[in-house]
Protein backbone atom coordinates (compact mmCIF):
# COMPACT_ATOMS: atom_id res chain seq x y z
CA UNK A 1 0.00 0.00 0.00
CA UNK A 2 3.03 2.30 -0.14
CA UNK A 3 2.05 3.88 -3.47
CA UNK A 4 -1.54 4.29 -2.32
CA UNK A 5 -0.52 6.03 0.90
CA UNK A 6 2.01 8.21 -0.93
CA UNK A 7 -0.72 9.31 -3.36
CA UNK A 8 -3.01 10.22 -0.46
CA UNK A 9 -0.25 12.24 1.20
CA UNK A 10 0.67 13.98 -2.04
CA UNK A 11 -2.96 14.94 -2.66
CA UNK A 12 -3.90 15.71 0.92
CA UNK A 13 -4.18 19.46 0.34
CA UNK A 14 -6.48 18.94 -2.66
CA UNK A 15 -8.58 16.37 -0.81
CA UNK A 16 -9.08 18.76 2.11
CA UNK A 17 -9.99 21.59 -0.25
CA UNK A 18 -12.54 19.30 -1.92
CA UNK A 19 -14.08 18.53 1.47
CA UNK A 20 -14.23 22.26 2.20
CA UNK A 21 -16.10 22.79 -1.04
CA UNK A 22 -18.63 20.10 -0.12
CA UNK A 23 -19.15 21.65 3.31
CA UNK A 24 -19.63 25.06 1.70
CA UNK A 25 -22.88 23.82 0.17
CA UNK A 26 -25.68 23.97 2.76
CA UNK A 27 -27.84 20.82 2.76
CA UNK A 28 -30.18 21.06 5.74
CA UNK A 29 -32.90 18.42 5.54
CA UNK A 30 -34.92 19.82 8.46
CA UNK A 31 -35.24 23.11 6.58
CA UNK A 32 -35.25 21.64 3.04
CA UNK A 33 -32.29 23.82 2.08
CA UNK A 34 -29.77 22.93 -0.64
CA UNK A 35 -30.56 19.22 -0.87
CA UNK A 36 -30.85 18.89 -4.65
CA UNK A 37 -27.69 20.96 -5.11
CA UNK A 38 -25.74 18.72 -2.73
CA UNK A 39 -27.08 15.58 -4.40
CA UNK A 40 -25.63 16.89 -7.68
CA UNK A 41 -22.24 17.43 -6.01
CA UNK A 42 -22.17 13.79 -4.87
CA UNK A 43 -23.42 12.53 -8.25
CA UNK A 44 -20.72 14.40 -10.16
CA UNK A 45 -17.98 13.19 -7.79
CA UNK A 46 -19.03 9.58 -8.29
CA UNK A 47 -19.06 10.00 -12.04
CA UNK A 48 -15.54 11.46 -11.95
CA UNK A 49 -14.44 8.12 -10.48
CA UNK A 50 -15.98 6.34 -13.45
CA UNK A 51 -18.91 5.01 -11.43
CA UNK A 52 -22.28 4.27 -12.96
CA UNK A 53 -24.17 6.79 -10.87
CA UNK A 54 -27.67 8.22 -10.89
CA UNK A 55 -30.22 10.06 -8.83
CA UNK A 56 -33.12 7.95 -7.61
CA UNK A 57 -36.36 9.77 -6.89
CA UNK A 58 -38.69 8.62 -4.14
CA UNK A 59 -41.93 10.52 -3.81
CA UNK A 60 -41.72 13.19 -1.12
CA UNK A 61 -37.97 12.83 -0.59
CA UNK A 62 -34.87 14.60 -1.88
CA UNK A 63 -32.92 12.58 -4.45
CA UNK A 64 -31.00 9.54 -3.27
CA UNK A 65 -27.62 9.14 -4.98
CA UNK A 66 -26.73 5.61 -6.07
CA UNK A 67 -23.46 4.58 -7.67
CA UNK A 68 -21.50 1.42 -8.41
CA UNK A 69 -18.12 0.53 -9.84
CA UNK A 70 -15.60 -2.27 -9.86
CA UNK A 71 -15.88 -6.02 -10.19
CA UNK A 72 -15.03 -8.96 -7.99
CA UNK A 73 -16.35 -11.85 -5.97
CA UNK A 74 -17.45 -9.55 -3.13
CA UNK A 75 -19.55 -6.40 -2.96
CA UNK A 76 -18.89 -3.66 -0.41
CA UNK A 77 -21.67 -1.14 0.17
CA UNK A 78 -21.01 2.36 1.52
CA UNK A 79 -23.95 4.04 3.21
CA UNK A 80 -23.70 7.80 3.75
CA UNK A 81 -25.92 10.86 3.82
CA UNK A 82 -25.39 14.29 2.31
CA UNK A 83 -27.80 16.18 4.56
CA UNK A 84 -26.68 17.95 7.73
CA UNK A 85 -28.19 19.23 10.95
CA UNK A 86 -29.37 22.85 11.22
CA UNK A 87 -26.45 25.02 12.35
CA UNK A 88 -28.32 26.97 15.02
CA UNK A 89 -27.51 28.53 17.46
CA UNK A 90 -25.36 30.53 15.05
CA UNK A 91 -23.98 32.85 17.74
CA UNK A 92 -22.05 29.95 19.29
CA UNK A 93 -20.03 29.27 16.14
CA UNK A 94 -16.55 30.77 15.97
CA UNK A 95 -16.88 30.98 12.17
CA UNK A 96 -19.68 30.71 9.64
CA UNK A 97 -20.85 27.05 9.66
CA UNK A 98 -20.93 27.03 5.84
CA UNK A 99 -17.61 28.83 5.37
CA UNK A 100 -15.21 25.99 6.25
CA UNK A 101 -12.20 27.24 8.18
CA UNK A 102 -8.99 25.50 9.26
CA UNK A 103 -7.81 26.34 12.76
CA UNK A 104 -5.10 24.57 14.75
CA UNK A 105 -5.08 21.53 12.49
CA UNK A 106 -8.85 21.04 12.37
CA UNK A 107 -11.51 21.82 9.77
CA UNK A 108 -14.59 23.56 11.20
CA UNK A 109 -17.88 23.41 9.30
CA UNK A 110 -21.36 21.95 9.56
CA UNK A 111 -21.14 18.44 8.12
CA UNK A 112 -17.36 18.16 8.47
CA UNK A 113 -17.76 15.03 10.58
CA UNK A 114 -21.43 14.17 10.10
CA UNK A 115 -21.36 13.16 7.35
CA UNK A 116 -19.53 14.88 4.51
CA UNK A 117 -16.07 14.14 5.87
CA UNK A 118 -16.74 10.40 5.87
CA UNK A 119 -18.41 10.47 2.46
CA UNK A 120 -15.57 12.39 0.81
CA UNK A 121 -12.89 10.23 2.47
CA UNK A 122 -14.48 7.12 0.94
CA UNK A 123 -14.73 8.66 -2.50
CA UNK A 124 -11.15 9.93 -2.35
CA UNK A 125 -9.86 6.54 -1.21
CA UNK A 126 -11.32 4.97 -4.33
CA UNK A 127 -9.68 7.67 -6.47
CA UNK A 128 -6.34 6.88 -4.82
CA UNK A 129 -6.82 3.14 -5.38
CA UNK A 130 -7.65 3.52 -9.07
CA UNK A 131 -4.70 5.88 -9.56
CA UNK A 132 -2.12 3.63 -7.88
CA UNK A 133 -3.37 0.04 -7.93
CA UNK A 134 -5.65 -0.13 -10.95
CA UNK A 135 -9.00 -1.88 -10.94
CA UNK A 136 -10.81 -2.41 -7.67
CA UNK A 137 -10.62 -5.99 -6.30
CA UNK A 138 -14.34 -5.97 -5.53
CA UNK A 139 -17.59 -4.33 -6.52
CA UNK A 140 -18.40 -1.15 -4.62
CA UNK A 141 -21.81 0.47 -4.26
CA UNK A 142 -22.73 3.84 -2.76
CA UNK A 143 -26.11 4.62 -1.21
CA UNK A 144 -26.17 8.31 -0.23
CA UNK A 145 -29.46 9.69 1.07
CA UNK A 146 -30.59 13.20 1.97
CA UNK A 147 -32.90 12.59 4.94
CA UNK A 148 -30.84 10.85 7.61
CA UNK A 149 -30.91 13.85 9.92
CA UNK A 150 -34.73 13.84 9.94
CA UNK A 151 -35.09 10.11 10.55
CA UNK A 152 -34.82 8.70 6.99
CA UNK A 153 -38.62 8.70 6.53
CA UNK A 154 -38.48 7.53 2.90
CA UNK A 155 -35.63 5.02 3.11
CA UNK A 156 -37.96 2.06 3.58
CA UNK A 157 -39.78 3.04 0.40
CA UNK A 158 -36.46 3.21 -1.47
CA UNK A 159 -35.52 -0.28 -0.22
CA UNK A 160 -38.91 -1.67 -1.23
CA UNK A 161 -38.73 -0.17 -4.74
CA UNK A 162 -35.02 -0.87 -5.42
CA UNK A 163 -34.25 -4.01 -3.44
CA UNK A 164 -32.35 -5.49 -6.38
CA UNK A 165 -29.68 -2.77 -6.05
CA UNK A 166 -28.95 -3.79 -2.47
CA UNK A 167 -29.34 -7.53 -2.18
CA UNK A 168 -26.22 -9.63 -2.44
CA UNK A 169 -23.78 -7.18 -0.86
CA UNK A 170 -21.27 -8.97 1.36
CA UNK A 171 -20.78 -6.13 3.82
CA UNK A 172 -21.56 -2.49 4.48
CA UNK A 173 -19.55 0.35 5.96
CA UNK A 174 -22.13 2.52 7.72
CA UNK A 175 -22.06 6.29 7.78
CA UNK A 176 -19.58 7.49 10.41
CA UNK A 177 -17.51 6.97 13.52
CA UNK A 178 -14.74 8.42 15.61
CA UNK A 179 -11.68 8.00 17.80
CA UNK A 180 -12.38 7.91 21.53
CA UNK A 181 -10.75 10.32 24.05
CA UNK A 182 -7.71 7.99 24.27
CA UNK A 183 -7.26 8.19 20.46
CA UNK A 184 -8.44 4.63 19.84
CA UNK A 185 -10.49 3.99 16.72
CA UNK A 186 -14.02 2.89 17.60
CA UNK A 187 -15.75 0.25 15.46
CA UNK A 188 -19.41 -0.49 16.10
CA UNK A 189 -21.27 -3.55 14.85
CA UNK A 190 -24.83 -2.37 15.20
CA UNK A 191 -27.36 0.17 16.42
CA UNK A 192 -30.29 0.22 18.77
CA UNK A 193 -33.69 0.66 17.21
CA UNK A 194 -36.18 3.31 18.24
CA UNK A 195 -39.89 3.94 18.62
CA UNK A 196 -40.76 7.63 18.93
CA UNK A 197 -44.31 8.39 20.03
CA UNK A 198 -46.49 11.22 21.18
CA UNK A 199 -49.04 10.74 23.96
CA UNK A 200 -51.99 13.15 23.93
CA UNK A 201 -54.68 13.78 26.51
CA UNK A 202 -57.67 16.10 26.18
CA UNK A 203 -59.66 17.90 28.86
CA UNK A 204 -62.16 20.74 28.48
CA UNK A 205 -62.77 22.39 25.13
CA UNK A 206 -60.50 25.28 26.15
CA UNK A 207 -58.21 26.34 28.98
CA UNK A 208 -60.18 27.16 32.15
CA UNK A 209 -59.61 29.05 35.38
CA UNK A 210 -57.81 26.63 37.69
CA UNK A 211 -60.63 26.86 40.26
CA UNK A 212 -62.48 24.40 38.01
CA UNK A 213 -59.87 21.73 38.80
CA UNK A 214 -62.18 20.51 41.56
CA UNK A 215 -64.56 18.91 39.05
CA UNK A 216 -63.04 19.20 35.54
CA UNK A 217 -60.40 16.59 34.58
CA UNK A 218 -56.85 17.84 34.12
CA UNK A 219 -55.18 16.26 31.01
CA UNK A 220 -51.73 17.04 32.41
CA UNK A 221 -52.40 14.79 35.39
CA UNK A 222 -53.75 12.09 33.06
CA UNK A 223 -50.42 11.98 31.27
CA UNK A 224 -48.42 12.15 34.50
CA UNK A 225 -50.30 9.12 35.84
CA UNK A 226 -50.00 7.27 32.53
CA UNK A 227 -46.26 7.96 32.35
CA UNK A 228 -45.76 6.87 35.96
CA UNK A 229 -47.02 3.41 34.99
CA UNK A 230 -44.22 2.95 32.44
CA UNK A 231 -41.22 3.14 34.81
CA UNK A 232 -40.49 2.78 38.51
CA UNK A 233 -38.25 4.92 40.70
CA UNK A 234 -35.32 2.57 40.14
CA UNK A 235 -35.49 3.23 36.38
CA UNK A 236 -36.90 -0.21 35.65
CA UNK A 237 -39.27 -0.26 32.68
CA UNK A 238 -42.64 -1.54 33.86
CA UNK A 239 -44.49 -1.49 30.54
CA UNK A 240 -46.29 -4.85 30.50
CA UNK A 241 -44.34 -7.50 28.61
CA UNK A 242 -41.58 -5.30 27.21
CA UNK A 243 -38.69 -6.77 29.18
CA UNK A 244 -39.85 -10.29 28.30
CA UNK A 245 -38.69 -9.63 24.73
CA UNK A 246 -35.23 -8.28 25.60
CA UNK A 247 -32.52 -10.71 24.50
CA UNK A 248 -29.53 -11.25 26.77
CA UNK A 249 -26.14 -10.52 25.17
CA UNK A 250 -24.26 -13.62 24.05
CA UNK A 251 -21.10 -14.78 25.86
CA UNK A 252 -19.04 -13.40 22.95
CA UNK A 253 -20.78 -10.04 23.26
CA UNK A 254 -20.13 -9.98 27.01
CA UNK A 255 -16.44 -10.58 26.29
CA UNK A 256 -16.52 -7.63 23.91
CA UNK A 257 -18.14 -5.46 26.60
CA UNK A 258 -15.45 -6.45 29.08
CA UNK A 259 -12.77 -5.26 26.63
CA UNK A 260 -14.31 -1.80 26.17
CA UNK A 261 -12.51 0.96 28.11
CA UNK A 262 -15.44 2.90 29.64
CA UNK A 263 -14.23 5.97 31.52
CA UNK A 264 -16.94 6.21 34.16
CA UNK A 265 -15.48 8.93 36.39
CA UNK A 266 -14.69 11.19 33.45
CA UNK A 267 -18.20 10.77 32.06
CA UNK A 268 -19.77 11.67 35.40
CA UNK A 269 -17.57 14.74 35.64
CA UNK A 270 -18.32 15.77 32.05
CA UNK A 271 -22.08 15.40 32.56
CA UNK A 272 -22.08 16.98 36.01
CA UNK A 273 -23.77 14.02 37.72
CA UNK A 274 -22.75 12.42 41.04
CA UNK A 275 -23.66 8.86 40.06
CA UNK A 276 -25.14 6.70 37.35
CA UNK A 277 -28.61 5.20 37.65
CA UNK A 278 -28.84 2.62 40.47
CA UNK A 279 -25.18 3.36 41.25
CA UNK A 280 -24.23 0.95 38.50
CA UNK A 281 -20.59 0.57 37.52
CA UNK A 282 -18.27 -1.72 35.61
CA UNK A 283 -19.61 -4.41 33.32
CA UNK A 284 -23.22 -4.08 34.57
CA UNK A 285 -23.22 -0.37 33.73
CA UNK A 286 -21.96 -0.97 30.21
CA UNK A 287 -24.39 -3.86 29.70
CA UNK A 288 -27.33 -1.64 30.66
CA UNK A 289 -26.06 1.18 28.44
CA UNK A 290 -25.61 -0.92 25.30
CA UNK A 291 -28.04 -3.84 25.74
CA UNK A 292 -30.77 -2.21 27.81
CA UNK A 293 -33.89 -0.58 26.33
CA UNK A 294 -34.95 2.90 27.35
CA UNK A 295 -38.20 4.77 27.94
CA UNK A 296 -37.41 8.48 27.87
CA UNK A 297 -39.63 11.52 28.32
CA UNK A 298 -38.21 13.87 25.69
CA UNK A 299 -40.57 16.80 26.15
CA UNK A 300 -43.84 17.76 27.89
CA UNK A 301 -46.14 20.54 26.68
CA UNK A 302 -49.20 21.72 28.58
CA UNK A 303 -50.71 24.76 30.24
CA UNK A 304 -48.75 27.95 30.90
CA UNK A 305 -44.95 27.99 31.28
CA UNK A 306 -44.19 31.66 30.62
CA UNK A 307 -42.84 34.23 33.09
CA UNK A 308 -44.85 35.02 36.20
CA UNK A 309 -48.01 33.23 37.26
CA UNK A 310 -51.15 32.23 35.38
CA UNK A 311 -53.63 30.02 37.20
CA UNK A 312 -54.93 27.87 34.39
CA UNK A 313 -56.43 24.43 34.00
CA UNK A 314 -55.00 23.26 30.64
CA UNK A 315 -57.31 21.78 28.06
CA UNK A 316 -54.63 19.61 26.46
CA UNK A 317 -51.37 17.87 27.33
CA UNK A 318 -48.83 16.36 24.97
CA UNK A 319 -45.68 14.39 25.80
CA UNK A 320 -43.04 13.00 23.47
CA UNK A 321 -41.48 9.69 24.49
CA UNK A 322 -38.78 7.60 22.84
CA UNK A 323 -38.05 3.94 23.40
CA UNK A 324 -34.54 2.83 22.39
CA UNK A 325 -34.92 -0.77 21.28
CA UNK A 326 -32.52 -3.68 21.65
CA UNK A 327 -32.86 -7.18 20.20
CA UNK A 328 -35.56 -8.66 20.11
CA UNK A 329 -37.79 -5.58 20.39
CA UNK A 330 -39.36 -4.01 17.31
CA UNK A 331 -41.27 -0.74 16.90
CA UNK A 332 -44.43 -2.64 15.98
CA UNK A 333 -44.23 -4.87 19.05
CA UNK A 334 -43.60 -2.01 21.49
CA UNK A 335 -46.38 0.10 19.97
CA UNK A 336 -48.80 -2.77 20.52
CA UNK A 337 -47.57 -3.42 24.08
CA UNK A 338 -47.87 0.27 24.94
CA UNK A 339 -51.44 0.59 23.70
CA UNK A 340 -52.55 -2.52 25.59
CA UNK A 341 -50.67 -1.47 28.75
CA UNK A 342 -52.46 1.89 28.85
CA UNK A 343 -55.86 0.38 28.09
CA UNK A 344 -55.55 -2.14 30.95
CA UNK A 345 -55.07 0.76 33.37
CA UNK A 346 -58.02 2.80 32.17
CA UNK A 347 -56.08 5.19 29.94
CA UNK A 348 -58.15 4.44 26.86
CA UNK A 349 -58.60 8.19 26.45
CA UNK A 350 -54.83 8.75 26.01
CA UNK A 351 -54.03 8.87 22.31
CA UNK A 352 -50.76 7.28 21.16
CA UNK A 353 -49.32 8.67 17.92
CA UNK A 354 -46.54 6.73 16.18
CA UNK A 355 -44.06 9.34 14.93
CA UNK A 356 -41.23 7.09 13.72
CA UNK A 357 -39.47 3.81 14.32
CA UNK A 358 -36.61 1.60 13.19
CA UNK A 359 -35.56 -1.88 14.24
CA UNK A 360 -32.36 -2.65 16.14
CA UNK A 361 -29.50 -4.05 14.08
CA UNK A 362 -26.37 -5.97 14.93
CA UNK A 363 -23.76 -7.94 13.01
CA UNK A 364 -21.85 -11.13 13.69
CA UNK A 365 -18.41 -10.26 15.13
CA UNK A 366 -16.99 -13.11 13.02
CA UNK A 367 -18.38 -11.85 9.70
CA UNK A 368 -15.64 -11.38 7.07
CA UNK A 369 -16.35 -7.65 6.76
CA UNK A 370 -15.92 -7.23 10.53
CA UNK A 371 -12.66 -9.17 10.55
CA UNK A 372 -11.39 -7.05 7.65
CA UNK A 373 -12.41 -3.85 9.47
CA UNK A 374 -10.48 -4.79 12.61
CA UNK A 375 -7.41 -5.96 10.68
CA UNK A 376 -7.36 -2.77 8.61
CA UNK A 377 -7.55 -0.68 11.79
CA UNK A 378 -4.57 -2.47 13.30
CA UNK A 379 -2.57 -1.93 10.10
CA UNK A 380 -3.34 1.78 9.66
CA UNK A 381 -3.55 3.02 13.25
CA UNK A 382 -0.96 0.72 14.79
CA UNK A 383 -3.10 -0.30 17.74
CA UNK A 384 -6.11 -2.38 18.61
CA UNK A 385 -9.47 -0.72 17.86
CA UNK A 386 -12.28 -0.62 20.41
CA UNK A 387 -15.12 -2.80 19.09
CA UNK A 388 -18.66 -2.15 20.32
CA UNK A 389 -21.21 -4.91 19.63
CA UNK A 390 -23.95 -2.27 19.60
CA UNK A 391 -24.21 1.51 19.71
CA UNK A 392 -26.49 3.24 22.19
CA UNK A 393 -27.84 5.42 19.38
CA UNK A 394 -30.22 4.51 16.58
CA UNK A 395 -30.40 4.62 12.81
CA UNK A 396 -31.90 2.84 9.79
CA UNK A 397 -29.14 0.22 9.50
CA UNK A 398 -31.55 -2.73 9.71
CA UNK A 399 -33.50 -1.49 6.68
CA UNK A 400 -30.49 -1.43 4.38
CA UNK A 401 -28.33 -4.12 5.89
CA UNK A 402 -29.33 -6.81 8.37
CA UNK A 403 -32.89 -6.92 7.03
CA UNK A 404 -31.35 -7.97 3.71
CA UNK A 405 -28.80 -10.32 5.25
CA UNK A 406 -25.90 -7.84 4.93
CA UNK A 407 -23.49 -7.52 7.89
CA UNK A 408 -22.47 -3.94 8.64
CA UNK A 409 -20.10 -1.94 10.80
CA UNK A 410 -19.50 1.72 11.40
CA UNK A 411 -16.38 3.82 11.85
CA UNK A 412 -15.09 7.11 10.53
CA UNK A 413 -12.94 10.22 10.64
CA UNK A 414 -14.38 11.98 13.71
CA UNK A 415 -12.86 12.32 17.16
CA UNK A 416 -14.19 12.71 20.70
CA UNK A 417 -14.34 16.51 20.32
CA UNK A 418 -15.94 16.65 16.85
CA UNK A 419 -19.05 18.41 18.22
CA UNK A 420 -21.46 16.44 16.04
CA UNK A 421 -24.87 18.19 15.83
CA UNK A 422 -23.42 21.10 17.84
CA UNK A 423 -21.77 24.44 17.08
CA UNK A 424 -18.16 24.27 15.88
CA UNK A 425 -18.44 20.81 14.36
CA UNK A 426 -14.99 19.73 13.22
CA UNK A 427 -12.58 17.01 12.21
CA UNK A 428 -8.82 16.96 12.62
CA UNK A 429 -6.93 16.96 9.32
CA UNK A 430 -4.62 14.12 10.39
CA UNK A 431 -7.65 11.97 11.22
CA UNK A 432 -9.13 12.75 7.82
CA UNK A 433 -6.04 11.67 5.90
CA UNK A 434 -5.68 8.55 8.08
CA UNK A 435 -9.33 7.80 7.38
CA UNK A 436 -8.73 7.79 3.63
CA UNK A 437 -5.84 5.36 4.12
CA UNK A 438 -8.06 3.17 6.30
CA UNK A 439 -10.62 2.82 3.51
CA UNK A 440 -7.86 1.72 1.13
CA UNK A 441 -6.65 -0.90 3.57
CA UNK A 442 -10.22 -2.11 4.15
CA UNK A 443 -10.75 -2.55 0.40
CA UNK A 444 -7.47 -4.46 0.11
CA UNK A 445 -8.29 -6.86 2.94
CA UNK A 446 -11.98 -7.37 2.17
CA UNK A 447 -11.36 -7.65 -1.56
CA UNK A 448 -8.88 -10.44 -1.02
Amino acid sequence: MDKFNAYVDANAERFIAELQEACRQPSISAQKVGLEEMAQVVLERLRRLGAEARLIEVEGAPPLVYGELGEGDRTLMFYNHYDVQPPEPLELWESDPFDPQIRQGALYARGASDNKGNLMARLQAIEAWLATRGELPLRVTFVVEGEEEVGSPHLAQFVAEHRELLEGADGCLWESGYKDPAERLVITLGLKGILYVELRAQGAAQDLHSSWATIVPNPAWRLVWALASLKDEEDRITLDGLMDHVAEPTPEEMEMLAAIPFEEEKLKADYGIPRFIRDLSGLELLKKHLFGPTCTICGFKTGYTGPGGKTVLPHEAVVKVDFRLVPDLTPELVMDLLRKHLDRRGFTDVEVVDLSGVRPAKSDPQAPIVRAAVEAARAVYGREPVVYPLMAGSGPMYLLCQGLGIPAFSTGVGHAGSNIHAPNENIRLTDYIEGIKYIGELIRRFGG
